[in-house]
């Protein structure tokens, strides 16, 4: 299981999003608790509809999952901009 829609919304592999960062699993949690690891959630209109993508940031990285209806990651991207802190258009809904 990499992603699980739920009733509070998704579950994310904590393997997968430390590889997607950078982190060690075990850290996940923690630095999410902490606030450090942040996330948008944009559930898909129009054509769209049922897609959903999860943006989650750490630091200098922008992780991205786009999920189908049925819970399956169709796309996934990182972007990594070193010790430099995200731009905010990185940081918006749809940020490219």
């Amino acid at each position: 299981m990499d992603v699980e829609r739920n009733e509070q919304g998704f579950s994310v592999d904590a393997a997968l999003l430390g590889e997607l960062l950078e982190l060690p699993p075990a850290e996940v949690l923690t630095l999410m608790r902490e606030k450090q690891i942040t996330a948008i959630c944009e559930n898909g209109e129009g054509e769209h509809a049922g897609q959903d993508r999860l943006t989650f940031f750490y630091k200098g990285r922008r992780a991205r999952l786009s999920i189908d209806a049925s819970g399956r990651i169709t796309r996934r991207s990182v972007i990594d901009v070193g010790d430099r802190p995200l731009p905010p258009g990185l940081r918006r809904p749809g940020g490219s």
